[in-house]
């Protein structure tokens, strides 16, 4: 008698099998659901399929590891993000996967980019900062005002154009003061001042 009580027929495969065989349904009368997970498992892929859906192999992870389903990779716990609100207290994607994808999701939000765009970008430019021609291009330059993407600069050149606040004109006396030519105004009235043309 007490071998019933820890055993189930599944009403699908018609085996008997073990109470940790079936995943619980408080809505029946002994708490578990009537299928075994194996039988759950593929009567669910079988639903999608034919809904045109793909449903993921569940692929057997030793303990201590987890399977990223970007690159498909079973790397230790060390590669991933403490995540508390998952089922198992990691992140979906491993360390690596995780930046990649939030850095794409980044270009895309700000800039209006893929990975792939840039990379064509970077790869028009030389791969070099299109105002010191010297520096490798990391830094997406655009138009504080209109969104636009004007190119892709080194740090020092996209820092700089922030500093001057994306001002042609003081760009201009800049590089005028840089050159040599005094930019210095000249006074003409108490308090009117008048700059060299």
């Amino acid at each position: 008698m007490s071998e019933l009580h820890h055993a189930k027929k599944c009403s699908r495969c018609k085996r008997t099998l073990d109470r940790d065989a079936f995943a619980s349904n408080s809505s029946t009368a002994d708490g578990l659901q009537a299928y075994c997970r194996e039988c759950s498992a593929e009567y669910y892929r079988q639903r999608q399929e034919a809904k045109g859906r793909n449903v993921r192999v569940k692929v057997p992870v030793q303990r201590g590891h987890k399977r990223c389903p970007q690159c498909g990779e079973i790397k230790p716990h060390t590669e991933w993000e403490r995540n508390k609100t998952s089922s198992d207290g990691w992140a979906s994607y491993c360390r690596e996967c995780r930046a990649q994808r939030n850095r794409d999701s980044y270009l895309r939000r700000k800039y209006g980019l893929s990975q792939a765009e840039l990379t064509q970008l970077i790869d028009q430019q030389g791969g070099v900062c299109v105002i010191c021609l010297a520096a490798p291009a990391e830094h997406v330059d655009h138009d504080h005002e209109t969104g636009r993407v004007r190119g892709v600069l080194c740090f020092s050149c996209n820092a700089a154009l922030g500093q001057f606040k994306d001002r042609p004109d003081a760009i201009r006396r800049a590089a005028a003061y840089v050159e040599g030519n005094a930019w210095k105004p000249t006074l003409v009235a108490p308090g009117v001042y008048q700059l060299p043309s």
